[in-house]
């Protein structure tokens, strides 16, 4: 490989930028959980119990995310989970 002038070569320049727009890609893609207020999950959940996606089991006092088959006792936590794995899903489906 022939030496290269730092002084002339675009090459780390390319690079960085190349390493920016992934990083944005990334951000883009990304789902902010970390948002997920009570009000916010309370509003998620009841709309997920509608849509029987989400099954409450009173007895237990849990919220039963049908499509993982996974038990959670807290509204924000299935609702960020359930944030996180719809966004998985999705970006799955987009691989295919």
């Amino acid at each position: 490989m022939a030496d290269l002038d730092p002084r002339n070569s675009t090459s780390a320049d390319y690079e960085q930028f190349e390493v920016e727009l992934l990083a944005q890609d990334r951000d883009v893609a990304s789902v902010a959980t970390a948002d997920v207020d009570d009000a916010t999950a309370r509003n998620l959940v009841s709309e997920l119990v509608d849509a029987d996606v989400v099954t409450p089991i009173p007895e237990n006092q849990v919220l039963v995310h049908e499509p993982s088959d996974t038990a959670f006792d807290s509204t924000t936590q299935l609702a960020v989970f359930h944030r996180g794995w719809t966004a998985g899903h999705d970006a799955n489906e987009e691989d295919e």
